[in-house]
């Protein structure tokens, strides 16, 4: 499988694919309910959870509304503590920044911290392309990166592979990226996480350049804040001579206060954790301690044009948690890579549409990829109405057209006309009664085939319901 998510097929028949699978969705089912159980526990401890919620939901809004000022603020307070800002319109120019970042630094590999920014435009494959080889080291990423694979969820990466396909992952390519895997390797969660630490250790030793996303930019005091579960992250942005920084402008929170709360919402609903076990800031560079070179390069790559929609813009609070994904009854079954995005499940139906636009094929689906149950919105830590954006850009992929849209249209101007006679609904009511049996199981032609396919086309009743109501009710 290639390193980005380009040219991959539109949701209806990447899930449908998906879904014969077998051990694919054993494998999600068993980790997306695990999961959200162990959340719903840690939530539940906190009785003021709907008040985090709202100030988060609250402190996003205010922060995007005046976006533009944080942006500058984020930019003067790093510059003064000895950063260098770099802005990035897109995908292309940001990697052009880092490639050349690092080609300055005369290094020709890097080692990565778990980034969604990285992933989002395609900076390995970039970097490769410029003769430097990137390493990523969180366990879920190697896996991936190991597997030649795409990531599948935001929090686990791997969730679609299980323990045996791990180990046989180590075992083939562990060898060709760096120190082998330990000929006896087992699939024990302890021996394969052990494989992976001798693996990585040596890249840490030896990395001059480390590349990073982060969780939160405090715009007050330029500092950068990236929370973790493993230590691998901590080690990306201590031990390095240089880090680089791609982080989406939308990541601003005004104040260190402001930062409690999310220190709160984020660990308990990612991974049900009270508190991440790691949770590194760094506010620019300080002699004879990290780094002693800091670059940010601030990413907009279409989210100037999602703050500009007001219903789509609640998107940008989203920090990343993947709640939302591990209760989707879609996602649950279809998997990650069903959406042909870095951004899977629900939070990637609204957010790659908007980042990347609705004109391909493959963006124009992933509206449509949901039941709209709901769930989604409920688990949400910054309480982003996930069904009214998909609603909402379902409307505008509507407005482009299309042979079925204008089928669709078509269908409504008679539906109209006809419930605005009463009479010709009153004969057409008693016409489809009279001619009940001889109605098909399926409908012809070719939206309506594929519609009812999956479902049963509704028994009429014996008469009308307007008929049996002056029967009875005369």
């Amino acid at each position: 499988m290639s390193g980005t998510f380009m040219g991959m097929p539109a949701f209806p028949k990447a899930a449908r694919d998906a879904v014969r699978d077998t051990t694919l969705r054993g494998n999600l089912r068993h980790a997306t309910r695990t999961i959200r159980a162990k959340r719903a526990a840690a939530v539940a401890e906190l009785e003021d959870w709907p008040q985090l919620r709202e100030a988060g939901k609250q402190i996003k809004d205010h922060t995007l509304r005046h976006l533009d000022r944080y942006l500058e603020q984020v930019e003067q307070a790093v510059t003064a503590a000895g950063g260098t800002v770099h802005w990035a319109a897109d995908a292309d120019e940001a990697n052009r920044i880092v490639a050349d970042l690092v080609k300055a630094t005369g290094e020709t590999e890097v080692v990565k911290v778990k980034s969604m920014a990285t992933q989002e435009i395609g900076l390995n494959t970039a970097l490769e392309a410029a003769g430097i080889r990137a390493y990523e080291t969180d366990l879920a990423e190697l896996i991936v990166q190991l597997g030649d694979d795409l990531p599948s969820h935001i929090l686990v990466p791997a969730i679609h592979r299980n323990r045996g396909e791990i180990r046989d992952i180590f075992r083939d390519n562990m060898a060709s990226w760096g120190r082998p895997a330990p000929e006896d390797l087992t699939d024990r969660p302890a021996d394969l996480a052990e494989a992976a630490r001798l693996h990585l250790r040596e890249k840490f030793l030896r990395a001059k350049v480390g590349i990073s996303g982060a969780n939160f930019m405090i715009a007050e005091t330029g500092t950068l804040v990236v929370v973790e579960s493993e230590g691998n992250g901590r080690m990306c942005l201590t031990l390095p001579e240089t880090l680089i920084s791609v982080v989406g402008i939308e990541k601003i929170i005004p104040t260190w206060r402001d930062l409690e709360v999310f220190l709160q919402l984020l660990p308990r609903s990612s991974t049900a954790e009270r508190m991440n076990p790691y949770t590194t800031m760094w506010t620019g560079t300080t002699d004879g301690d990290g780094p002693r070179t800091f670059h940010l390069v601030l990413l907009d790559n279409g989210r100037t044009d999602t703050l500009a929609d007001e219903v789509g813009r609640q998107a940008l609070r989203c920090i990343r948690c993947s709640a939302c994904l591990n209760v989707c009854p879609v996602y649950e079954r279809a998997g990650g890579h069903a959406y042909g995005s870095p951004y899977p499940g629900p939070i990637g139906a609204i957010l790659t549409p908007q980042l990347r636009g609705i004109a391909s094929e493959v963006d124009a689906s992933l509206p449509y990829a949901s039941s709209l149950c709901g769930a989604c919105y409920e688990v949400c830590p910054v309480a982003i109405d996930i069904p009214e954006v998909l609603v909402h850009l379902r409307e505008k992929v509507a407005d482009q057209g299309g042979r079925g849209h204008r089928l669709e249209k078509a269908a409504i101007k008679a539906a109209t006309w006809l419930l605005d006679h009463p009479a010709a609904l009153t004969a057409g009511e008693r016409l489809a009664s009279r001619t009940r049996k001889l109605h098909p199981e399926r409908l012809p032609g070719p939206g309506t085939r594929q519609w009812t396919n999956s479902r049963d086309l509704p028994d009429l009743p014996a008469e009308p319901f307007r008929d049996w109501w002056k029967k009875n009710h005369a």
